[in-house]
């Protein structure tokens, strides 16, 4: 009968295991953090090639087009296609267009009155599988507009010219388990916008090679 009391005191008193224990209870935690702290940088880290994607956009968009120094450029929809191709082959294994879209829209001063610093949208072209809108700051037509983009961050365009405004769309796509770790992260959403750099002939997009036009 005194084997049993001494077997519990011997129990009682063992700090053989402690540190197996506290490892155990700890583990859990630890991987939490370190599974979270991979989530949000690879969301930083997304979020930011988004960004430079659309700035990309809007720069490459700025120059593009054909003809000599003495005339006026051209763009064609192979132009912009090919600055649409582009931004996906920026975008890497993000697989842009299969999870996001990209609306390239192109605004001129308003038709009338002018000298108002208000815009028109003359075109957009939209690449992209998801749904996202392409009309949250105005879509082709929409005339006397006071600029594109958000509140307090509308965008003109000098007289005569053109610019243009990009706004990329991107579901996030989480590295394990993003909506247990860190909840839902959803769309990123970024914009960019730049002026035409050379002068340009806005009378039409031509499209002489017949190629697809990428519509919204």
């Amino acid at each position: 009968m005194k084997a049993i009391p001494d077997t519990l005191r011997r129990l009682r008193t063992d700090k053989s295991a402690v540190a197996l224990l506290e490892f155990a209870y700890g583990m859990p935690v630890f991987l939490l953090m370190m599974l979270s702290g991979s989530e949000l940088a690879n969301y930083v880290t997304t979020k930011m090639r988004i960004s430079q994607v659309a700035l990309h956009v809007a720069d490459h968009a700025s120059r593009m087009g054909t003809g000599s120094l003495l005339s006026a450029k051209t763009i064609s929809e192979t132009n912009i296609n090919d600055v649409l191709t582009g931004a996906g082959l920026q975008a890497g294994e993000l697989d842009l267009y299969e999870h996001g879209r990209v609306v390239l829209s192109n605004i001129e001063p308003a038709s009338a009155p002018t000298g108002n610093g208000r815009v028109k949208v003359t075109w957009q072209r939209c690449r992209g599988l998801t749904s996202f809108p392409s009309d949250t700051y105005g879509k082709t037509g929409n005339d006397n507009l006071p600029g594109m983009g958000p509140p307090g961050r509308t965008v003109g365009v000098p007289a005569g010219s053109a610019t243009h405004f990009v706004e990329v769309f991107y579901e996030y796509q989480p590295l394990i388990a993003g909506k247990f770790l860190m909840g839902d992260l959803g769309t990123i959403r970024e914009i960019a916008s730049m002026t035409v750099r050379e002068r340009r002939d806005l009378t039409k997009i031509y499209n002489t090679e017949n190629a697809t036009k990428s519509t919204c």
